[in-house]
């Protein structure tokens, strides 16, 4: 199958926290590229659609929202 995607995706193992409205959850940034990421979770459930993911490495703050939820992993592309 070709793969589909418009910008080049990067295999990471990078420690971040989803933000919203005064709530966090831990997750593990799986891939990256300059549009998203997939996420690795406990559960997707609970997690808005909006919200800002903090990489704990680099302090950047990356505002998001969720394009696609599976058992223990969303696909978010960065606003």
């Amino acid at each position: 199958m070709p793969e589909k995607r418009t910008n080049a995706r990067h295999r990471v193992l990078k420690a971040a926290t989803i933000e919203f409205g005064g709530g966090a959850i831990d997750c593990m940034v799986r891939n990256m590229s300059g549009i998203g990421a997939a996420l690795d979770v406990s559960s997707p459930i609970g997690i808005p659609e909006h919200f800002t993911l903090v990489l704990a490495a680099d302090g950047h703050h990356k505002p998001c929202h969720v394009v696609w939820r599976k058992e223990k992993r969303i696909g978010v592309a960065f606003d």
